[in-house]
């Protein structure tokens, strides 16, 4: 998602500098270009060959260093890059971008970048809340600049608080969302349902399926790459919340078909991927039910169909699909569901196929809209996502 793209990594003195070297391996697996400025601070604090060995490039920190092809070295650098993060982000280094001072390598590429810049600030506690500083990062996010919120932990200092730089994995998180896709579903609200309902027997026991929530997940994620704001619906699952994606847990289909009604109306795209039961225990037992010596027979009652009924709901603004999980007649089954609940669009998936079902990284869909039918070869969920987000773009377009 990364490859042929231009980061900037903005190294500050910090004793979190360190982090970022894991940070520049990571980038440069995933095939993009890596710069990396330091300040003259921060090099007391990690060498500038360590970023030059692990991103093969020329770690940048003296404007008037002459060891570099002929150019405006700084403001030729800022006309390639796609996204910059400054992290850690000093005190002394917010207060120069805050106020457009530029005095060395760093400060002056930063002025001069018009892509998206991002600041994670790394300081004491004390420092973090001073509110000269927190005046200066308002001013980096009323000038378009995103400010990572620090950890609350225990600080090289020995205080414990806030001004702790957040993982590697936060922080590529942030450069993911920046830069990855382009922002074609920006402004647009997205409901997604994930993962399984749990539906109680007893205490003890309970009426689940197998799915583990990867596909249902995997749309949200690619939503919010592409701009979407997203909010997901999850059962039980296995998988971590994307970031920069409001989640609500639920546990069984009531609750999820309840915070499916309060949330669904301001949306413009519903994408309905939970595995939601049809069937729950007509009564559940307050105590666990003891094993007998006889056959045990527990009654079953219907759920709320969810599904049919926001397409009974639906209005012109929301665009509603559905996922359908067969074992025969898969696209027969699935064109009546389409029709028969008034979706735009039903995903189709057989579970017997091959790369395709639960807990798997794989999927092989049908996607079905009343127009067309297009199926795709074995592709990653992530893949998947997009292909049917390209094909809901283009039909709402």
């Amino acid at each position: 998602m990364l490859k042929g793209k231009n980061v900037v990594l903005a190294v500050t003195g910090s004793i979190a500098a360190y982090k970022i070297a894991g940070l520049a391996s990571t980038l440069k697996k995933l095939n993009c270009k890596i710069t990396v400025l330091m300040t003259k601070n921060a090099t007391n604090f990690i060498n500038p060959i360590t970023f030059e060995t692990l991103t093969g490039n020329k770690c940048l920190i003296d404007t008037f260093d002459r060891n570099f092809q002929y150019s405006v070295e700084h403001v030729s650098l800022a006309k390639e890059t796609d996204v910059v993060l400054v992290a850690p982000a000093s005190a002394n280094v917010i207060a120069k971008m805050a106020h457009g001072i530029a005095d060395d390598m760093l400060t002056t590429t930063v002025l001069a970048c018009e892509c998206p810049k991002i600041v994670a600030p790394a300081m004491n506690t004390h420092m973090y809340h001073n509110p000269i500083v927190q005046d200066n990062l308002a001013i980096l996010r009323k000038y378009g600049m995103e400010v990572v919120t620090p950890d609350y932990g225990y600080l090289a200092c020995g205080d414990i608080g806030d001004g702790k730089m957040p993982s590697e994995e936060v922080l590529l998180a942030y450069i993911m969302k920046a830069i990855a896709f382009e922002k074609d579903l920006a402004g647009k609200k997205v409901l997604v349902t994930a993962g399984a309902t749990r539906e109680a027997i007893d205490p003890v026991r309970y009426i689940t399926n197998h799915s583990t929530g990867k596909m249902g997940y995997a749309v949200a994620k690619m939503a919010m790459l592409r701009g979407a704001e997203v909010t997901l619906i999850t059962g039980q699952s296995t998988q971590p919340c994307p970031p920069f994606v409001k989640m609500i847990p639920v546990v069984t289909a009531e609750e999820m078909y309840q915070k499916v009604k309060e949330h669904y109306e301001d949306k413009d795209i519903v994408i309905k991927a939970a595995a939601v039961a049809d069937y729950r225990p007509a009564t559940v037992s307050m105590e666990k039910v003891k094993k007998k010596d006889k056959e045990l027979t527990i009654e079953l009652e219907r759920t709320t169909d969810i599904l049919q009924y926001l397409g009974q709901q639906k209005s012109e603004r929301t665009y509603l699909c559905g996922f359908s999980m067969e074992t025969e007649n898969m696209l027969e089954n699935s064109r009546k569901k389409l029709e028969k609940k008034n979706l735009d669009m039903i995903v189709a998936n057989n579970l017997k196929e091959a790369g395709a079902g639960f807990g798997t990284d794989t999927n092989v869909v049908t996607i079905i809209t009343k127009k067309e039918e297009e199926q795709l070869p074995v592709m990653s969920k992530e893949d998947v996502a997009n292909k049917i987000l390209d094909k809901i773009r283009a039909e709402i377009k």
